[in-house]
């Protein structure tokens, strides 16, 4: 008989989705618990780079949003003014039968995470968290922040940047740091010559177009921001365009489209990393709540999602339950240490305009060590 037969998992988002949707598929009871009261998602779209479509297909739900995604190849690498400096193929690491990568919208992503997740039978509760966690070595025991209370065989710390899991476990002892930089998107209607990932450097930051459907695309830009600066909402357009300014090409006629600051999506970037075990006991964090990182090589999300697989995998497995996540820690600490050493190492490059540095070496050593199997 399996060592745990019922997890609660904290925190709704993409990672906290998958490991329900992972762990409902081996039979395991599952509560899932979200801080919103209405499931709304932030940003615009997300970058499903190889090793994250093999994981989604092994989760059995990339069939169900291959139609409202966009499907691509090549990863190529651009000067500000458009001009290819690399275009590095992409793996069909999930089979001959699925892309390479995928872009696709948030909102699109989490309505087929949410579904599967519920369908399987995961119990979701919205607006709520975790008030306390008593581990009493064969369970633990959990009060929520509405006084209710239940008893589980694992707690599972999936609640992002700012995990109350997190606290609860180490305290104060991380807590997110802002690396100098921000991130803007905005979503245009996409361009016919987009049809991979197309990234563009220059010496003041870093911009690219994702591919997420057949009409639609969005734009990401990083900027250096050293004092963290508070944005008015109103000026988020007019701010974006000033950004840009460094770039021409297609970078540069899409700058003059960016008009309505209600559709700028900004984000100041923070990052933290628990460089220990992400686990005391019978609780554990995956996800964000332990290796938040950079977008700079768009892992981040799919570092969660990996992160859920092997959980699945691991908790069906032989072995106690402090065996079980000894095993996952053993698969995910170092990979994912590296995607976040390296995303914040590209980021300080751009900051220091560093002429020197290999990106393209980066990008392709990311993406070799990242279709190694998990």
């Amino acid at each position: 008989m399996s060592a745990v037969n019922k997890v609660l998992i904290v925190g709704g988002g993409i990672g906290g989705l998958c490991a329900a949707i992972a762990l409902r598929r081996k039979g395991i009871a599952v509560d899932l618990i979200e801080l919103k009261s209405q499931w709304t998602v932030y940003g615009v779209g997300i970058i499903q780079q190889s090793n994250v479509v093999r994981e989604m297909a092994k989760l059995g739900v990339l069939d169900g949003y291959l139609d409202a995604a966009y499907a691509f190849e090549d990863v190529a690498i651009y000067g500000p003014g458009g001009q290819q400096l690399a275009r590095i193929p992409g793996q069909r690491l999930a089979g001959p039968e699925y892309p390479a990568n995928v872009g696709i919208s948030r909102l699109a992503l989490h309505n087929v995470l949410s579904t599967t997740a519920m369908e399987l039978g995961a119990n979701v509760r919205l607006g709520l968290s975790v008030e306390s966690l008593n581990d009493r070595g064969d369970s633990v025991e959990v009060v929520f922040t509405d006084g209710t209370d239940g008893t589980y065989d694992l707690v599972v710390g999936a609640d992002g940047l700012f995990s109350k899991v997190r606290e609860l476990l180490f305290g104060d002892t991380y807590q997110p740091r802002f690396t100098g930089q921000s991130v803007w998107r905005y979503n245009f209607p996409r361009a016919a010559q987009i049809d991979h990932l197309a990234n563009y450097q220059s010496a003041a930051g870093n911009a690219g177009l994702v591919p997420l459907a057949g009409n639609l695309m969005y734009m990401f830009l990083t900027s250096h921001e050293p004092a963290n600066p508070w944005m008015d909402p109103a000026t988020l357009a007019e701010q974006m365009r000033q950004r840009l300014q460094g770039f021409s090409g297609l970078i540069g006629e899409l700058r003059e489209q960016i008009t309505d600051s209600s559709q700028v999506v900004y984000k100041p970037m923070e990052v933290i990393f628990v460089d220990e075990p992400w686990h005391r006991g019978r609780v554990l964090l995956i996800g964000d709540a332990a290796h938040a990182t950079t977008p700079h090589l768009g892992q981040g999300a799919g570092m969660a999602i990996e992160d859920a697989v092997v959980l699945g995998e691991e908790l069906t497995a032989d072995g106690s339950v402090e065996q079980q996540l000894e095993r996952f820690m053993a698969r995910r600490f170092a990979r994912c240490k590296f995607i976040s050493e390296s995303s914040v190492l590209a980021g300080d490059k751009e900051m220091q305009q560093d002429r020197d540095f290999d990106r393209i070496g980066l990008v392709k050593q990311m993406l070799a060590r990242t279709a190694e199997p998990i």
